[in-house]
This record gives structure tokens, C-alpha cells and sequence, in this order.
């Protein structure tokens, strides 16, 4: 979303605004600002493996405090050879917005379930109710870059192997990004992330899969009346897995950010 500076001046002084928001694979600690509903698309390809994946998250207020947001996310997955797409949803039960500092620092906690509503036998879920958390960092790092880190994990205490066996698994991943902040309308940016996921295996046990991905894309602001902001963008997965072959992908994004009424539009932040 676009945020204007806190400093009060006259309209002809009044600096551009900023994207703030919109990283691909990374979360932000200021995502959300009072009373903004916000709806995000993505769409992944990945050619090698014939995978494609999309995934549409609502992002909404609570109604009890304008800092608080909660977002259900539906994603579906159709890998080649495959006649039919695969379907999990996640419910954030928690997310606290974060808000920058003097310092240019925020930090934005989210707690979330992952409700077990994929397939285990194809792959798109893991057949049990799962917790997930998740601690988003932000950092300014003058007029014209901002940082972003990521840690957190995902436990599912019943997760099942394709045949049904059950057992519990422990997920972990990390990431960081930089942006650059070229123009009040344009982003180029970089994500590194890394995840250690863990799955139950049929024979017994569990096996753990490490990934690397680097993310090199730009996205845009597109300002519609009404107080409507589109932000479309694209970029370019690359995927490093210890011992296979690196494999890259393309990520197509669009999120419409917009007030949940005239009055949240007219409410000063």
C-alpha cells in the first residue's frame, strides 16, 4: 500500500508516496494499515516439474482494534499428469500490524492454523491440523531501501504419509529481502528464502527436504479512484535443492488494496 511520511506539510510540499507492502514470498511487519481491506493473488509456474500454484488471500480489520488483521487463504496446486487440482486453506487467528518506529523498525508477529483440508495421498496437504507461526521484521534503511526478515515455523502434531500413517512433523523457514525503493511507483527487490520441511514417509518415520529460493522480481502501484490501489508484479523463482538440479520458475502477483468504508477512508492513520 502506498504510506504517506508523518511529517504534516502543505499538499505542494507533501512528499510521493511509498509502496510498503507487496513482497512475494516474504511477509512485511506494516502490511496492513487501519480499516484497509486487502485481496492478493499469485500465481506460480514452475515448467520443469509442470507445477502450477495459486493461492488468493483475504486480508481483513478486526473489529475490535485497527491494528490487529486476520486473512483465510485458499491456495490450489495442479502438477502435470495430474486430472485434478489440489486444495489447503490456513485461518491467521493472530497478526499484530506493525507499525515503524522512529528508528524505521517495526515487527509484526502472526500466529495461524492450518486447517487439513488438502490431500495427504496427492501430495496437497498433509492430512492434519497444523500451527503456524510466523515473525515478520522491518527495516528502513534510508530514503531508498527497506530490509525485510522473516523466522518461523510450522508443527503438525497428526500429519500423515500418502498410505495413511500418521506422526508428527516440524517445519522451519527464514528469509530476508531487500527493496529498493526507485520510484514512488516502482520496486525492484530480492527475496532469499529457506525452508526445512518434514514428512512422514509410509515405511516408517519421518524425511526432511531443504530448499533455497531466490526471488529477484518488481512490482508497481497503480492508484484507481474510489481510494483503490492495484499492485501488480512478477518475478523470477529460482529454486536450489541439495542434490537436484536448480530450477527456476515465474510468479505472477496482483493484490487490490481499498477502505472497508467511507468512514475507515476518511479515519486519519
Amino acid at each position: 500500500m502506498l504510506v504517506a511520511g508523518a511529517t504534516v506539510v502543505t499538499a505542494a510540499e507533501a512528499p510521493a508516496p511509498k509502496i510498503r507492502d507487496n513482497l512475494f514470498l516474504l511477509e512485511e511487519a506494516y502490511n496492513q494499515e487501519p480499516g484497509v481491506i486487502q485481496h492478493i493473488q499469485a500465481l506460480r509456474f514452475d515448467p520443469e516439474d509442470g507445477l502450477w500454484d495459486y493461492s488468493f488471500t483475504e486480508e481483513w480489520p478486526m473489529p475490535t482494534t485497527a491494528t490487529r488483521s486476520r486473512s483465510r487463504c485458499p491456495s490450489s496446486s495442479r502438477t502435470a499428469g495430474r486430472p485434478a487440482w489440489g486444495t489447503s486453506w490456513s485461518t491467521t487467528v493472530f497478526r499484530r500490524t506493525g507499525r515503524e518506529g522512529p528508528t524505521g523498525l517495526a515487527i509484526a508477529p502472526r500466529l495461524s492454523l492450518v486447517l487439513p483440508s488438502g490431500s495427504a495421498e496427492d501430495g496437497t496437504g498433509r492430512g492434519g491440523l497444523g500451527f503456524q507461526g510466523n515473525l515478520p521484521v522491518s527495516i528502513e534503511l534510508g530514503d531508498r531501501f527497506v530490509a525485510h526478515l522473516n523466522g518461523g515455523f510450522t508443527v503438525t502434531p497428526e500429519a500423515q504419509s500418502p498410505n495413511g500413517r500418521e506422526d508428527a512433523t516440524v517445519g522451519a523457514n527464514a528469509g530476508a529481502a531487500i527493496v529498493w525503493l526507485a520510484l514512488p511507483w516502482l520496486n525492484p527487490l530480492v527475496e532469499t528464502v529457506f525452508t526445512s520441511d518434514e514428512e512422514v514417509r509410509d515405511e516408517g518415520g519421518t524425511s526432511r527436504d531443504e530448499e533455497v529460493t531466490i526471488n529477484p522480481g518488481v512490482r508497481f502501484a497503480i492508484e484507481a479512484p474510489g481510494d483503490l490501489q492495484i499492485v501488480p508484479g512478477i518475478s523470477m523463482p529460482v529454486r536450489v535443492h541439495p542434490g537436484d538440479d536448480v530450477k527456476w520458475g515465474v510468479l505472477f502477483y496482483l493484490s487490490f488494496e481499498h477502505p472497508w468504508s467511507s468512514a475507515a477512508a476518511a479515519r486519519p492513520d
